[in-house]
């Protein structure tokens, strides 16, 4: 097959379907509507969508809610006989529930004749879009990839004074840090509370799941894990050495970080950051583009550290998801809407938005997107060293005892090795009551 049939084939099958359907649009005239959470991408997806308007007579609307309530609203409108959105662009840890309550539409059979999957990160697909992880069953398609990365202060990191102070202290040069031990250097260097200047800000925050994907990024890193995701066994895993040399590691970060740092969520870590005052922030390349037009050269970005050679980077961004409580002629119209946004042509218009960020590896990979913007090529070196937290209908639970445990080795009300013995053993309980251990 040439290479213009494969980029085109996906293209061909999406304008067959918009003209399956245009014939319906007309005598619909209530919008594709699709729920998303208040910020940026949902902005440039609404702008984008005009497109798929002109083109199909369908119009679209992307309702955006605030992403404090954002989850309990999409679920609430779930416990309803029908939905008033037809997409819902989810999180990764919802689709488990998605799947299995009957909340969302099962693509298997539709989505590879109707998307070219092999263009999609592999990542990506499994942690946003597969239920089980890697089964090849879909109930979503990518919409924005996002992942955990750091911004640092590129003004800081270039001044000659700092150069040869770093230089005569470490005997090497500063750099944005490869692994977690120069992370540290960094940090214990840059740190300078008297003059109110700090080395690092992480994600710690204690509300829905900053501090979970601020710290299991080590806790892979260091050879821990949350658990078998075959069998659901957690006890020895997640209670292991390695796990609690990871939390031990991170708590020791903490006192590096400006004040509140063991509880900073993504805000908060952002504004340690453009306020000017912390030398490298932990946070989603999703804030990226706004750190770049309110800091301009002042700000890089860098992928995440290693150790012993491991790279683990947490997951986010949110998948497409059709309501399976919609009639099918609507689900039918959002079947062309995805089919129509992840085409290359569209794609490559999608990663001019802010934080439109591609699942596209073809364009990924490019020079021109590398250098598009100062944190892309961090981004794009983050897709395969992805992973997630667990997906199953119990997150939620698994969650809020995860975000309690940790807190309490930070908060130094217990050793990182008793907070994650108890985590491990309410993390069991739950997958056990749940029926998923075996």
């Amino acid at each position: 097959m040439s290479t213009f049939s494969s980029l085109c084939r996906p293209a061909l099958r999406c304008l067959a379907g918009i003209a399956a359907v245009a014939g319906l649009a007309a005598g619909d005239s209530k919008p594709l509507t699709i729920w998303w959470a208040q910020w940026a991408p949902a902005d440039g997806l609404q702008q984008l969508s005009e497109d798929f308007t002109k083109s199909t007579g369908i119009a679209v609307k992307v309702h955006q809610i605030p992403w404090s309530s954002y989850q309990d609203q999409v679920f609430l409108a779930f416990g309803n006989k029908t939905t008033e959105f037809d997409i819902v662009v989810g999180d990764s840890q919802w689709i488990g529930r998605g799947a299995t309550k009957g909340l969302y539409l099962n693509l298997t059979s539709w989505l590879p004749g109707a998307v070219d999957l092999k263009a999609q990160n592999p990542q990506v697909l499994r942690y946003l879009c597969e239920y089980p992880g890697g089964s090849g069953n879909y109930w979503a398609a990518p919409c924005e990839s996002d992942a955990v990365g750091f911004s640092y202060r590129a003004d800081w990191f270039a001044d000659p004074a700092e150069k040869s102070a770093f230089k005569a202290k470490f005997n090497r040069d500063l750099a944005p840090p490869a692994t977690w031990a120069e992370f540290k250097d960094v940090a214990v260097f840059f740190h300078r509370p008297e003059q109110k200047r700090f080395g690092c800000a992480l994600l710690t925050g204690r509300g829905y799941d900053s501090l979970v994907m601020g710290f299991q990024q080590l806790l892979w890193a260091w050879g821990g894990s949350w658990g078998d995701p075959a069998t659901f066994k957690v006890t020895g895993k997640l209670d292991s050495p390695q796990a609690a040399a990871a939390l031990g590691f991170f708590k020791e970060l903490m006192a590096f970080g400006p004040a509140g740092a063991t509880n900073l969520d993504y805000g908060k870590s952002l504004e340690a950051f453009t306020n000017g005052s912390t030398a490298m922030a932990m946070n989603y390349f999703a804030f990226a583009p706004g750190i770049a037009k309110q800091m301009g050269d002042k700000a890089g970005f860098f992928v995440m550290p290693t150790q012993d050679g491991r790279r683990t980077i947490s997951l986010g961004g949110q998948g497409l998801s059709i309501s399976a409580k919609v009639p099918v002629e609507r689900q039918e119209q959002a079947k062309k809407f995805i089919a129509w946004f992840l085409t290359e042509p569209v794609q490559r218009q999608w990663i001019t938005k802010d934080a439109g960020f591609t699942a596209n590896t073809a364009i990924l990979k490019s020079e021109a997107f590398r250098k598009a913007a100062p944190y892309n090529a961090a981004f794009a070196d983050s897709l395969d060293s992805l992973q997630d937290f667990w997906n199953v209908p119990v997150y939620n639970e698994l969650l809020a005892a995860a975000q309690k445990r940790l807190g309490e080795a930070l908060d130094g009300v217990k050793t990182p090795a008793a907070a994650l013995t108890e985590l491990a053993k309410e993390h069991q309980d739950i997958l056990t009551d749940a029926g998923l251990a075996k």
